[in-house]
């Protein structure tokens, strides 16, 4: 059974929270998962009021960790597809289509 935001402490829980309000950067040309802006973290610390603020910026940064790896991978295993889709197609000749 996967895991749910109540599975986890009162602090993980606010980390994602705040985590999920920090907006997304996305490299421009090829569209790549950047990571997190964290310009606002301090802000948005001091306007939920987080008691905790060093340990919930711990657990945010674990959590981006595991997300950064997690795309990388997805990402790896699409460009590996494409790769495998791309020396199927250049192996066939005129001779290799049928009709």
């Amino acid at each position: 059974m996967p895991l749910t935001y109540s599975d986890f402490t009162r602090e993980v829980q606010v980390a994602f929270f705040m985590f999920d309000l920090l907006s997304d950067v996305w490299e421009g040309m090829s569209g790549t998962y950047m990571g997190k802006d964290w310009s606002s973290a301090s802000f948005l610390f001091e306007t939920y009021e987080v008691e905790n603020s060093r340990e919930t910026l711990y657990f945010m940064k674990l959590y981006e960790r595991e997300l950064m790896k997690q795309r990388a991978e997805e990402a790896e295993q699409r460009r590996k597809k494409e790769e495998q889709k791309a020396k199927r197609g250049s192996n066939l000749t005129p001779n290799s289509v049928q009709r």
